[in-house]
């Protein structure tokens, strides 16, 4: 079980679903949530004041369209050396559409390490606890 995990999406509904689920299966004590990536990059300048490396989320789940700033843009951002401090936090791509292009463009960035489909299901969960046990 990861301690800490933040979800990026900007749809309410999918991350209720998200939380339920992560919550059912005993995936993660606690989730953290951000409407989109601006949000998410303002959530990491201020932890990286006022909490240590092992209080940082293990795993982001990111939607990729977004407003304000989308999931691409997010990860330019987040693999910049201003974030170093968090390269150790590894990014789960979720999206409603599997595009091979976008599936490509993921793998240029070293903390991406899974492309799926939406929505978050119990099952993906468990793949997930096996590929980063």
């Amino acid at each position: 079980m990861l301690d800490k995990i933040l979800c990026i999406d900007d749809d309410p509904i999918t991350l209720m679903l998200c939380k339920k689920v992560i919550n059912k299966s005993s995936f993660s004590d606690e989730i953290v949530t951000s409407q989109n990536g601006e949000e998410a990059l303002n959530y990491f300048n201020t932890i990286r004041h006022s909490e240590t490396k092992s209080q940082y989320p293990q795993l982001i789940f990111l939607d990729l369209n977004m407003p304000v700033m989308g999931g691409w843009e997010f990860l330019d951002y987040f693999n910049s050396p201003e974030f170093s401090d968090f390269n150790s936090i590894k990014v789960i791509v979720l999206s409603s559409t599997i595009d091979p292009e976008d599936l490509e463009k993921a793998k240029k960035y070293p903390m991406v390490i899974d492309f799926l489909s939406k929505p978050i299901t119990q099952s993906m969960l468990e793949y997930l606890k096996s590929k980063i046990g």
